[in-house]
């Protein structure tokens, strides 16, 4: 008798196989794209009325999906976007891909993993292969998903196989697309992590199968806590250098030629996106639980949080030296996403930096050639054209996004003086220039 491994890989061949993608976001968003690429029937699940009704009038809002991808897979019929779980009824694979915040500061909130999945077992097919993208703390899919399923009377290795593969998607990276990226993947049984092993083989190039969920939910939080570990070090250093008038930029340029032993990482007024100021702390909380205090993440993060607020007070300094109060300067912010050349707002410290500059009294616009308005609850502002006359206006220009089709030698030529967070004047040596 043939086992359902080998039916579902002669299945996956045929591309005899449905698969519901729950939450259409910066992970769902291009992995149904992929998947669809390949000949797939994708049921894209999302309740989010705006993000429909932007699928419906084929309008893309996730940089990495192009519009031109995105009337593909509707045209073809091959992606089918709705809000309702029923249709979870026809899929053979359900990939879950919610969003993970914090409650607070140290406390993830996984109520929208839960919400998602008590939605999906009420629709689930027989058989059916579940798979968890959202980043969350290890022990999620076991000690959570896996009750929740179970709950509505449905046996795992019966009626669904549960498996959990970390999301590695990094916007705007054209090196490394999708496909190109390992997938690992981790199932509650060893049948489960076969089955995601095959799934995930028809769209990326190698999947790496690990032991357990828990090895799997870890993987994501040990590559994202190595970051901002060494983000939240070098940080540290460039205050540190700063206080000994040494340029940071040029010692890690210098450090990098060593062919071995050290990997470059280069401050900045924080970070943004949706991994690297939240999924370490995942870590931090769970870590508690089992009575340990992982210290080096939560000063990591304390460093890393303290940056905006520490770019305002050099800009301080820098306006006292040349006899002007902070209070009252008019303060340019150029660039306000949270990644060079991707429209992407979230966590981005340069928003952060505008609050800062408000709430010490300061003059503040900002400039970003790919946002052209800020509209938040205490935030409404129209990005300001840059030409010779606005920029003499202002007393600082402040880089805190290095877009790259800013003019930046239009910058240098009218500002009055430019605080540099992101090297982008990288060998230039200007006295209106003054880097982090």
């Amino acid at each position: 008798m043939r086992s359902y491994l080998e039916e579902f890989k002669d299945k996956l061949k045929e591309k005899d196989i449905k698969i519901a993608v729950v939450g259409l976001g910066y992970v769902g968003l291009p992995l149904a794209i992929e998947f669809s690429r390949k000949g797939f029937l994708v049921l894209g699940v999302e309740i989010d009325k705006e993000r429909l009704a932007c699928l419906r009038r084929e309008e893309t809002y996730i940089s990495d999906v192009s519009a031109r991808e995105l009337r593909v897979a509707l045209k073809t019929g091959r992606l089918v976007p709705c809000g309702d779980f029923r249709a979870l009824k026809e899929a053979d694979v359900v990939i879950v891909c919610v969003p993970t915040p914090l409650k607070r500061k140290y406390h993830p909130d996984i109520s929208f993993i839960k919400e998602a999945v008590d939605s999906v077992s009420r629709s689930l097919k027989r058989k059916s292969l579940v798979i968890l993208e959202s980043t969350t703390y290890p022990g999620t899919t076991e000690e959570i998903i896996l009750p929740l399923l179970e709950k509505k009377g449905l046996s795992h290795g019966k009626d669904f196989y549960l498996c959990f593969s970390p999301e590695r998607i990094d916007p705007g990276n054209v090196k490394y697309p999708l496909s190109r990226i390992p997938k690992v993947i981790g199932g509650v049984n060893r049948e489960a992590g076969l089955l995601g092993r095959a799934f995930y083989a028809t769209i990326v190039d190698k999947v790496i199968m690990v032991s357990s969920t828990r090895v799997a939910e870890i993987t994501k939080l040990l590559e994202n806590t190595f970051r901002i570990v060494n983000i939240g070090l070098i940080d540290e250093l460039a205050m540190m250098a700063h206080k000994m008038n040494i340029d940071i930029w040029e010692a890690i340029t210098a450090a990098s030629t060593k062919p071995f032993g050290f990997m470059p990482f280069y401050p900045g007024p924080g970070v943004g996106g949706h991994c690297i100021p939240k999924d370490p702390l995942y870590l931090h909380w769970k870590a508690k639980k089992f009575g340990f205090d992982s210290r080096f993440i939560k000063l990591a993060s304390k460093v890393i949080s303290f940056m905006p607020e520490y770019v305002v007070k050099r800009i301080e300094a820098l306006l006292k030296a040349r006899g002007l109060k902070l209070k009252r300067s008019k303060i340019l912010v150029i660039g306000v996403t949270y990644k060079k050349d991707i429209k992407d707002l979230r966590k981005s410290p340069g928003l952060d930096i505008i609050e800062v500059f408000k709430k010490r009294g300061a003059q503040v616009s900002y400039h970003d050639p790919i946002v052209p308005y800020l509209k938040f609850p205490r935030l409404n502002l129209k990005s300001l054209p840059l030409s010779p006359s606005s920029l003499n206006k202002f007393d600082c220009a402040v880089i805190a996004t290095d877009h790259s089709n800013l003019d930046y030698d239009l910058i240098l030529r009218n500002a009055r003086v430019i605080f540099d967070t992101r090297n982008a004047y990288k060998g230039k040596f200007n006295k209106k220039i003054v880097k982090l």
